[in-house]
């Protein structure tokens, strides 16, 4: 699996938040405190990391991935209920409208939950052509 042990790394800091600060709190806290974790454990971590999405060569709108580890994994933090498919929807658009790869969810909701999504870039190239 692309970027395993990265993601792996990422998910088990994503549990110690969880299991430390427990359900409730905006998703703004768990984001800084994970980025506290992440950094922690030696990655090189971005917030609110701008994604611009272009149509024919032309900005057309722009994303904010919540966290960006290493440059290379796309974090999506939500604290709802459940997670649902426009989750995995958002999360695979910032992966199409980059050259990033793999992306993670993670939902700090009353039941912790995290789901990967990779969308390589020879996909994007074969779309594209």
């Amino acid at each position: 699996m692309l970027y395993k042990d990265i993601t792996d790394k990422i998910i088990k800091a994503f549990f110690t938040v969880y299991n430390t600060l427990g359900y409730g709190f905006l998703e703004k806290v768990y984001e800084n405190a994970l980025v506290i974790e992440l950094q922690g454990m030696g990655f090189i971590v971005q917030q609110q990391q701008n994604i611009k999405v272009y149509y024919k060569n032309q900005i057309v709108g722009e994303y904010f991935a919540d966290i960006m580890v290493n440059n290379i994994v796309a974090l999506e933090l939500k604290a709802a209920e459940c997670l649902v498919e426009q989750n995995k929807a958002q999360l695979l658009n910032y992966l199409k409208a980059t050259d990033k790869e793999v992306g993670l969810i993670l939902n700090f909701g009353k039941k912790p939950e995290f789901e990967r999504v990779i969308f390589t870039n020879d996909i994007k190239r074969k779309i594209v052509n």
